[in-house]
């Protein structure tokens, strides 16, 4: 049969005898002007981020006033479009053949919202992806089906 190993505790330190000393040769009042030191930094931070939060809570009514705030109070990095891409451009090329970047323009004057710096690329991969709905009618020129 196997021996069991078994692991030694290690005994909990002991204060030593040179913090004890150190704090022994501190004066009662020196502790005590220590102490009321520390307690009025500590009531002046506590102002300190008071005014922060007051400011913070100025700077988020702004940002929610201009729709930048989320329902959560964070804030929205992308936004808030009532139509997906998919329909919005179904409206856009409903009747007409434009080119991608003329659908990408369309779509924005249509009033998608993005922040996308390749937003011409995600319409050309939309339109490519929906063959179902949209349909190729020449090289780089779609329409809606």
């Amino acid at each position: 049969m196997a021996k069991k190993k078994t692991s030694k505790k290690k005994p909990a330190r002991v204060a030593t005898a040179r913090a004890s000393t150190a704090l022994g040769s501190v004066s009662v009042e020196e502790l005590q002007a220590e102490l009321a030191r520390r307690n009025r930094k500590v009531s002046s931070l506590e102002r300190k981020r008071e005014k922060l939060r007051e400011q913070l809570a100025a700077v988020e009514a702004e940002l929610s006033a201009h729709g930048a705030l989320s329902a959560t109070g964070g804030i929205r990095k992308r936004p808030k479009n009532e139509l997906s891409l998919v329909e919005t451009l179904q409206q856009v090329l409903k009747g007409q053949t434009l080119s991608v970047t003329e659908a990408a323009q369309a779509a924005r004057d249509a009033g998608y919202m993005t922040t996308a710096a390749n937003f011409r690329t995600i319409v050309n991969q939309t339109l490519i992806r929906e063959s179902k709905l949209f349909k190729k009618v020449a090289r780089g020129q779609y329409t809606a089906k």
